[in-house]
């Protein structure tokens, strides 16, 4: 029988076949991914999909991902979060934002909705505005108009609903919007679909190119989002680092309210530093400016490569502390700590930091660590070095041919625990990305998450990882006659 030698362990011909069915699907090819060392995409132009509640926002993002992912109902104000999704038209990707109903004046959960929406348009390189043609342009619909048209961003004008001639009649009434010429749509159907999105991709940007000289990409400077809760010295930092007073600095907590960009630079390099808003509490229970700033600094860190999270070392570690740590970990970016004030704390201080740091942020110990003072300037040098090492560690890809030989090892001295009788087994594994580094493990059944922490854990011992997450997956390999059913 022909055999495949896959990294470890031989697999007969139909097994190997399954594994690249299985990979295909992933949209990977795991003979090659992780050994050509590939250049990555740049980044995806974004298209946001606005209009008021139950136009059928949805239901046209459905129809343009070509899935039923997006939730639909015959309700309006069944969306209320900014979605992401992954489009192609035509040979062309880009990402698709699935945005709440707009309402004038909303308040309270609409008002949220509305602000989540006003902020896709501001993040997004296009727009495309859904209207319901057999209504025709309410008020609603003219505010959204002027909305859109004060951020400057290029526009394409779905009219939704249109199943005849009728409705062609009734889209050719939103001229009047004054945004160009509307597009016949049914979201429902996908009629008119086609010239719809040929338009979207004329008003987007093509993808950005990237340069690779080695494993290093050319172009822009890095990006790096500093993040923390009020008043630990975001601000203070950015002028430290700048050298000069870039940024307005008080002891009133929030005194910035939007992200500031500022190009800095350190060690022979540019980089650009965005000193954000401080986060309060939870998003859904902020009011007001405060829940505004805390938008703009989840889509500060959005755009940013590395995070520095600052916390305020003479105070004792709070909640807000480690779940904005979560926020970048979930957010797939580089991560460092600063511990800022340093001046300000003695060794008494320091012995029950280091005991909060062992009990609150076990689960980030792989993030580098930094003791600064932004007031006295105290190990500032410091701080480039470990922001290094994070994108380093970000961007780390293993040769699948390396991964399997270092599995194959981990395997077989210390097995997965037997668990009803049987031992699922890892029988293939392949680097599905970076950025952050994302693996994919084929597997005779279900990993257990104390064991998949385990291969995290020995992933990091063994080819470093610093300061970034790692996300790993697991596909079970299904018996032969039920993948056949």
């Amino acid at each position: 029988m022909t055999t495949e030698n896959v990294g470890h362990g031989e697999l007969d011909a139909a097994e190997y076949a399954e594994f690249m069915e299985l990979a295909a699907e992933e949209g990977f090819d795991p003979d090659e991914v992780g050994d050509l060392g590939e250049a990555e995409s740049g980044p995806l132009p974004v298209l946001a999909v606005v209009g008021r509640p139950n136009v059928g926002k949805s239901t046209l993002v459905n129809r343009i991902i070509g899935r039923r992912e997006a939730v639909v109902e015959d309700r309006p104000g069944v969306t209320r979060d900014r979605v992401q999704y992954e489009a192609a038209w035509n040979g062309r990707r880009f990402k698709l934002v699935d945005t709440g109903g707009w309402e004038i004046d909303a308040l309270g959960l609409d008002g949220l909705v509305a602000a989540q929406a006003e902020l896709g348009i501001r993040s997004a390189d296009a727009v495309l505005f859904v209207v319901d043609a057999t209504v025709g342009a309410t008020d609603t619909d003219e505010a959204l108009v002027k909305l859109i048209r004060r951020s400057g961003k290029p526009v394409v004008l779905a009219a939704n609903k249109v199943d005849g001639q009728q409705g062609e009649a009734d889209a050719a009434m939103l001229w009047s919007l004054g945004l160009g010429e509307p597009f016949p749509v049914s979201a429902l159907h996908g009629r008119g679909s086609g010239d719809l999105l040929d338009a979207v991709l004329d008003k987007l940007p093509q993808a950005p190119k990237q340069t690779f000289d080695g494993d290093q990409i050319l172009g822009g400077p890095r990006r790096v989002a500093l993040i923390g809760r009020p008043n630990v010295g975001k601000s203070s930092l950015l002028n430290k680092v700048a050298k000069e007073d870039r940024v307005v600095v008080n002891e009133l907590a929030g005194t910035t309210r939007d992200p500031v960009d500022e190009l800095i630079t350190l060690g022979d390099k540019t980089w650009k530093f965005i000193d954000t808003a401080g986060i309060r509490r939870r998003v859904h229970q902020t009011a007001g400016a405060d829940f505004y700033a805390s938008l703009r600094t989840a889509a500060a860190l959005e755009k940013a490569e590395v995070a520095v999270v600052l916390v305020d070392a003479s105070e004792t570690l709070a909640e807000q502390d480690t779940r904005i740590i979560s926020m970048a970990v979930e957010a797939g970016r580089a991560v460092v700590i600063a511990y800022n004030k340093w001046d300000k704390i003695d060794e008494e201080r320091r012995y029950y930091l280091e005991r909060e740091i062992e009990q609150d942020l076990v689960q980030v110990q792989w993030a580098p660590r930094v003791n600064v003072s932004a007031k006295t300037g105290r190990h500032m040098e410091k701080l480039v070095p470990a922001i290094e090492a994070a994108l380093e560690g970000w961007e780390t890809r293993v040769p699948t041919a390396r991964l399997n030989a270092f599995l194959g090892e981990l395997v077989a001295a210390h097995p997965h625990p037997v668990r009803g009788g049987k031992q699922p087994r890892i029988l293939f594994g392949t680097q599905a990305g970076t950025k952050p580094p994302r693996f994919v493990l084929f597997a005779s059944g279900f990993i257990e998450a104390g064991y998949r922490r385990f291969i995290e854990r020995r992933l990091r011992e063994e080819f470093g990882f610093v300061g970034t997450p790692i996300s790993i997956s697991v596909r079970v390999r299904e018996k032969r006659n039920q993948r056949k059913k």
